[in-house]
């Protein structure tokens, strides 16, 4: 029996690497795909709300089975389900495309996985919990990569609206880990990601229709580094493949392997960007830049060490009641 059970925990434990890496993979591939459009005319407000529309298609139905008829769950979640659309899905993209328009796909993504670092300082100043020391180390060590990521020893010109655009996309993505981390709400994690994805596309949908969001498409086709696709397989892509697939994936993938884990597999997701940029678009960052990735890497990988792992509780089992027969010394009527 205890070997049936490491076998099934081992097995468990393969299968979410898997998904976690599909779902790395596929989340790295949305910045060089989006590219495609918006070098044709696409604005980045458009390639957003398709992307989240069509994954909120694919993913309404099976979030509403994973409630299983408890609607109160959604009715008592949402303001928080709001917030998760709002910031975590539309305001994390939308300012991720946007920053993509201004510099390098890697570039942003990087700059947006310090988010990490975010989370822990607000988790710190909001709920009290101080980091150790090792997590300070990881948050100097992301710190100094950044300042490599954005190349100010060299004096070298970068975009300052691509620089804020890729920070609002971090605070969107911190928005995502801190509500997703939350296990006390009760809503189903493909509930959550369903419901933020329409919550968001709603959004988007109203701020495109009331002109506060630039919405523009074309027809032309998208090339990627000397070939060209049609316009709406890169949009088809970029909801089932980079949304859709990547949210089912992932949410999968940390039921796996806990959250824990899952975090740091999801840290794969810059590796993909970087492959997904150079094999689509043929662009890579300059070797200061990539010395400066790695560094934010190993901070945030060492911030998640220090973060120190949460001790088991094991509640003692409660005594047995006395019997009547253990009181009178006789069998019970």
């Amino acid at each position: 029996m205890t070997a049936l059970t490491h076998d099934t925990r081992s097995s468990r434990t393969a299968a979410g690497l898997v998904l976690a890496v599909a779902s790395a993979t596929s989340f790295g591939l949305s910045g060089a795909l989006a590219r495609g459009l918006l070098d044709t005319g696409w604005s980045a407000g458009a390639a957003v709300t398709v992307r989240v529309l069509l994954a909120a298609a694919v993913l309404v139905v099976p979030g509403a089975l994973a409630l299983r008829g408890r609607w109160h769950l959604l009715r008592d979640n949402a303001g928080l389900v709001t917030v998760y659309g709002i910031a975590a899905v539309a305001g994390a993209q939308l300012c991720y495309f946007y920053a993509v328009t201004y510099m390098q796909v890697s570039v942003a993504l990087l700059l947006e996985y310090t988010a990490p670092v975010a989370v822990v300082v607000w988790l710190w100043l909001r709920h009290g919990h101080r980091p150790s020391r090792l997590t300070v180390l990881g948050g100097l060590i992301a710190l100094g990569g950044l300042v490599l990521v954005l190349d100010v020893v060299s004096g070298a010109e970068l975009s300052t609206p691509g620089v804020l655009w890729a920070l609002g996309a971090m605070v969107g993505a911190a928005t995502y880990f801190v509500i997703s981390a939350d296990e006390g709400n009760g809503l189903p994690g493909i509930s959550l990601a369903a419901g933020g994805l329409v919550v968001g596309g709603t959004v988007l949908v109203v701020a495109g229709g009331t002109g506060l969001l630039p919405f523009d498409w074309s027809t032309d086709d998208a090339v990627y580094d000397g070939f060209a696709v049609p316009w709406w397989v890169a949009v088809v892509a970029l909801g089932l493949v980079t949304a859709a697939l990547a949210y089912v994936t992932g949410i999968a993938a940390g039921r796996r392997l806990g959250s824990r884990l899952a975090s740091f597999v999801a840290l794969g997701e810059v590796l993909a960007a970087v492959l997904w940029t150079w094999a689509l678009l043929g662009e890579l960052p300059r070797p200061v830049q990539l010395a400066g990735g790695l560094l934010v890497l190993a901070g945030v990988v060492v911030v998640k060490l220090g973060e120190g792992r949460v001790p088991l509780v094991v509640e003692p089992l409660p005594e047995p009641e006395p019997d009547a027969e253990s009181l009178s010394g006789r069998p019970a009527a």
